[in-house]
């Protein structure tokens, strides 16, 4: 049972855009867990990656927010009296969805309900391509009663400078995101954190983008001559030591 507030309805008309059951269609070869853990609906637990995606979480901030936010409880349909899926329950089943190809596949299901609604547009209009860090807890190599890995073995240590000039140790995964000027996802893909920005550039869009939007960790000449090839407008920040000289 959940409180009846308005202040957790506030994500009632996304969740009223999008036809749940043609999403947990895809989910369907997602089976149950084989290692004695509870197993967690499909569908619930890609609903929470939305909101990781959306509100820029890491795993175990991702399980903490459940934990205590009735919002975000409410738009995945857990109970308050439930318990919550931990930080490696979302890795693992965002690796599964890796695997099976589907993450894409979703989008793509949602994106389609969004154009049949006319809120989003098919092809061409901005991209705009950012990555983040989804950290991952940190904890000694140990196994647990099955001796699984209780580590996330994908995990690795990102190093970005920040405007101080000092370095910041991370050590987690990437979300590599592209979005639409209305925020909507057109695509994302997930890599270890110590994979740079750049790499997952191209393999976000699809090429028909009108301008692309990125930070300078994208200016490159071989992505400034993929986006002429295809007269799409380059909007990536050149770095500061291009600018100068």
């Amino acid at each position: 049972m959940l409180i009846d507030h308005d202040a957790v309805k506030e994500l009632d008309s996304v969740y009223e855009l999008i036809d749940w059951a043609r999403l947990e269609h895809h989910l369907k070869d997602i089976h149950s867990s084989s290692r004695g853990e509870k197993a967690w609906p499909p569908l619930m637990m890609f609903k929470a990656l939305l909101l990781q995606s959306w509100y820029k979480l890491s795993d175990s901030a991702l399980e903490k927010q459940l934990a205590r936010d009735l919002l975000f409880c409410r738009f995945i349909a857990l109970d308050i009296s439930e318990s919550v899926p931990d930080h490696n329950t979302f890795w693992r089943f965002r690796q599964t969805l890796d695997k099976l190809l589907l993450m894409d596949k979703l989008l793509q299901e949602i994106n389609s309900q969004l154009i049949d609604k006319g809120l989003y547009i098919k092809s061409g209009g901005i991209s705009i391509v950012d990555a983040s860090v989804i950290e991952a807890k940190q904890c000694r190599p140990n196994k647990d009663k099955d001796k699984h890995s209780t580590q996330n073995p994908d995990a690795k240590w990102n190093v970005k400078s920040g405007s101080d000039g000092k370095s910041k140790s991370t050590y987690g995964y990437k979300s590599h995101i592209n979005v639409d000027d209305d925020g909507l996802i057109k695509s994302i893909d997930y890599t270890a954190g110590n994979v740079h920005d750049s790499n997952c550039f191209t393999g976000l869009l699809d090429g028909e983008e009108s301008s692309v939007y990125a930070d300078s960790a994208y200016s490159s000449n071989k992505h400034s001559e993929w986006l002429d090839d295809r007269n799409i407008d380059n909007r990536i920040i050149n770095r500061a030591y291009e600018i100068n000289h």
